[in-house]
C-alpha cells in the first residue's frame, strides 16, 4: 500500500513560472549553471546551485553554499513570488518533448515508505551527494527538486487524469530546451479520490531521483530525533515526488567511451573481444534491441552479438549494460568499478550517437559503446528482485523541473 499525498504546493505565479522553473541541480555543472542563470535572478538555479553567486575558490560543500541557498529561496519567495497554497492538494504534471508526452502526478510520498522498500530502490546512493542534499533540504526547509518516481499503471487513475488534462492547466510553458511543460491544480476532492486509489498500488519505484529520496529520508529522521511530540503526520515526513505509469517513461541509453585499449594494440583489442562476442561491421550506430551493442572503433561501427553463456532468469546479468561490463569493460579494458574509474567517461542518449563518434575521431576516447536503453520492465524486476543496477544504466527525458512546486516542512 502506498501513500501518496495532497500538501500545502508553494508555488510561483502563472506569469513567472517560466522564469522561475529550471533544469535539476544534478543535471549541469557550476559551469552550465551559471550560464543557464545568466541574466534571470528568479532563475530556481540560484536556490539549486547558489555557488554560482559565490567566489569560485569557494568549496561547493562550505557552509556558505548552504546559507547562501536559504537566502536566495528567502529572496526567491518575496520576489518571484513564491505563493503557498491555503489547501492540500495533489498536481497534475505533463511533459511534451518532440512527440514524446508523459503525464504524473504531483504529490507527497512517504519518507516511511521510502525506509520499508514500499518505494523501491534500484541504486546505490553516495554518502557525499546525499550529505550534500540533505544539508540542502534541511537549510530551506522544503524540498524543492522532485523525485522521479514510477507505478504499474492503473487504468482508473489513467482515466482521472485525463479528464484533468482536458481542462485549461494552471502552468504551460516551454522551457528553452524545447521541453512543454503543463501543469494542472487538482481539487481537493479529486485530491482524496487519487490519494485512496493509490492506497491501493502495491508499490512505488524511483526512476530517477535516489539521492533526494534518500536526503528526504535523512532530513526526516534528523526532525523526528528534534521533535519529542513526533507523530508521523508532520510534513517533515513527506518529501516531493512525481509518480508516472510506467508505460509512459522514455528511458534512452546511456552510452560508454573509453579513453585508451589499456596497452592493447587494435588487434589484440579485436580478439580479446571476440571470444566472447561475434563482431561484425554495420551501418546502424543505434542498438534496435535488447543485446543489440554497437562499438565506434577506427573509423567504424560495428555490430557485437554477446555469445556467453548467461542465465536468462538473472535480471542484472541480462542487460546490455552488464554485459558490456562483464566481458569487455573490465576484463580487457581495465574498467573494473565504473563507478570510480577514470578510464571512461558515460554519454546520455540525448545526446546521440554522433556524440560518440566524435569522442573517438578526436582522439579523447578509444573506442565507444552504445546500447539499446534499459526498459522499464527490466528496472522494476530489478527493483523487485532487491538487485542494484550497474551505475549509469538508464537516462530519463525529458527532465522535470525544479521550483515549479515546492513541498515545506
Amino acid at each position: 500500500m502506498s501513500e501518496f499525498l495532497p500538501f500545502n504546493g508553494l508555488l510561483p505565479t502563472p506569469e513567472k513560472v517560466a522564469e522561475v522553473a529550471a533544469v535539476p541541480y544534478d543535471v549541469v555543472n557550476t559551469e552550465e549553471a551559471a550560464k543557464l542563470a545568466e541574466g534571470n535572478m528568479l532563475s530556481f538555479l540560484r536556490v539549486a546551485r547558489p555557488e554560482i553567486e559565490l567566489d569560485k575558490s569557494i568549496d561547493v560543500h562550505d557552509d556558505r553554499v548552504y546559507a547562501k541557498a536559504a537566502e536566495n529561496f528567502k529572496r526567491l519567495c518575496k520576489a518571484a513570488p513564491l505563493e503557498l497554497d491555503p489547501e492540500k492538494h495533489l498536481y497534475i504534471y505533463s511533459l511534451k518533448m518532440g512527440d514524446h508526452i508523459q503525464t504524473g502526478i504531483l504529490g507527497a510520498a512517504s519518507t516511511q515508505d521510502y525506509d520499508n522498500d514500499i518505494i523501491k530502490k534500484h541504486e546505490k546512493t553516495r554518502k557525499d551527494k546525499e550529505d550534500d542534499r540533505t544539508r540542502h533540504v534541511t537549510s530551506l526547509r522544503s524540498h524543492t527538486g522532485p523525485v522521479f518516481l514510477t507505478y504499474k499503471d492503473d487504468a482508473e487513475i489513467d482515466t482521472i487524469v485525463a479528464k484533468i488534462t482536458e481542462t485549461e492547466a494552471l502552468f504551460d510553458f516551454t522551457a528553452p530546451d524545447g521541453i512543454a511543460h503543463r501543469l494542472w491544480r487538482v481539487n481537493e476532492e479529486i485530491s482524496a479520490k487519487l490519494a485512496d486509489l493509490f492506497k491501493n498500488i502495491p508499490y512505488l519505484y524511483i526512476a530517477d531521483g535516489h539521492h533526494r529520496a534518500a536526503s528526504a529520508s535523512r532530513a526526516a529522521a534528523e526532525c523526528r530525533k528534534n521533535n519529542p511530540a513526533h507523530t508521523g503526520k508532520e510534513d517533515y515526513n513527506f518529501f516531493l515526488t512525481v509518480t508516472f505509469p510506467g508505460s509512459q517513461l522514455k528511458i534512452l541509453p546511456y552510452n560508454r567511451a573509453v579513453h585508451d585499449l589499456n596497452g592493447l594494440s587494435t588487434d589484440e583489442f579485436i580478439d580479446a573481444v571476440s571470444a566472447n562476442f561475434a563482431i561484425s561491421e554495420t551501418a546502424e550506430p543505434i542498438a534496435q534491441n535488447p543485446g543489440d551493442i554497437k562499438m565506434y572503433f577506427n573509423d567504424k561501427w560495428y555490430k557485437l552479438d554477446c555469445r556467453a553463456d548467461i542465465p536468462s532468469d538473472d535480471v542484472i546479468a541480462t542487460l546490455d549494460v552488464s554485459m558490456l561490463q562483464d566481458y569487455i569493460l573490465a576484463p580487457i579494458l581495465g574498467v573494473d568499478d565504473p563507478r570510480t574509474s577514470k578510464k571512461i567517461d558515460f554519454v546520455g542518449g540525448i545526446r546521440g550517437t554522433g556524440e560518440l563518434e566524435k569522442l573517438v575521431n578526436s582522439k579523447k576516447a578509444a573506442v565507444a559503446f552504445s546500447m539499446y536503453p534499459t526498459t522499464v520492465e527490466q528496472l522494476m524486476a530489478i527493483a523487485d528482485a532487491g538487485e542494484i543496477m550497474p551505475p549509469k544504466s538508464t537516462w530519463f527525458e525529458p527532465k522535470l523541473r525544479d521550483g515549479m512546486v515546492c513541498h515545506n516542512f
